[in-house]
């Protein structure tokens, strides 16, 4: 058994976690901890390190050899599988209500920030959801998966950047400012219990303090989303939604081809 620690300086979300488990399924694997925080990755394994290296290479994502050890013996902790496996769905949920309530809401208000803030959602519940669903699949499996998710991502993400052009192009009136404050306020509380329900888990596992940060990005896009609304009041101008909405819909549009690239 080998214990082989990598450095990956472009790893610093669940999505990348999922795509380099993707990456390394194929090979002899007994366990892998991710610590996104400090953008490493520690493999125990039977492969040759070298063959792990050139399969992370490939993704891009600025990796290198930290160190490779042997070791007699390795158990992968479960502590709290299932406790965490529940946090998860309950995340999972709630990141799919936000994206059919903002999505409905931002058709109703003509609110392009609202539409691609459900995406984000979108974008969050696919992650979650790709991970839990893999769990005991097989490689073939966990690539369809991801595969599909990720058209279905891109796709909405692309149909976002042409509506945002032509929203700038046309002569729309500003969306209603009041729904999108409203809205983007419930959603900030929808990741904000997200986010607390991670921290009160305590859990010192990589993947569950990875989905911490993610859902703190989340916040962030939530608030932008806010400061939009606000000025489309203060300039009763569309343009401060269309500029953060094309803003949102680049970055999922951005994740799903990095699942794509991915799965094929």
């Amino acid at each position: 058994m080998q214990k082989t620690t990598f450095k990956i300086s472009k790893m610093d979300c669940p999505s990348e976690e999922q795509l380099i488990r993707m990456k390394l399924s194929g090979f002899m694997i007994k366990s892998l901890d991710f610590d996104i925080p400090n953008r490493t990755l520690v493999v125990f394994h039977s492969d040759n390190y070298e063959q792990l290296l050139i399969a992370l290479d490939s993704l891009k994502f600025d990796t290198s050899l930290v160190d490779s050890v042997s070791m007699e013996s390795h158990e992968s902790s479960k502590n709290n599988s299932i406790k965490e496996s529940r946090l998860l769905w309950q995340i999972l949920g709630i990141n799919i209500f936000f994206f059919v309530f903002e999505m409905l809401a931002g058709f109703s208000s003509k609110s392009l920030g609202l539409i691609a803030d459900s995406l984000d959602m979108l974008a969050d519940g696919i992650v979650y959801g790709l991970a839990l669903f893999s769990v005991g699949g097989s490689m073939l499996r966990k690539k369809n998966v991801a595969k599909a998710a990720a058209y279905f991502q891109m796709s909405l993400a692309i149909l976002g950047l042409i509506e945002s052009i032509r929203r700038f192009a046309g002569a729309d009136e500003a969306p209603v400012f009041q729904t999108i404050i409203a809205v983007s306020i419930f959603a900030l509380i929808g990741n904000a219990i997200c986010l607390y329900l991670l921290q009160k888990s305590k859990s010192e596992d990589a993947h569950m303090k990875a989905s911490m940060i993610f859902t703190s990005n989340d916040i962030i896009v939530n608030l932008g989303v806010i400061i939009a609304g606000g000025l489309v009041y203060l300039t009763n101008s569309k343009y401060p939604d269309l500029v953060v909405g094309a803003i949102v819909f680049f970055i999922v549009g951005k994740g799903s081809f990095k699942i794509l690239s991915i799965s094929k």
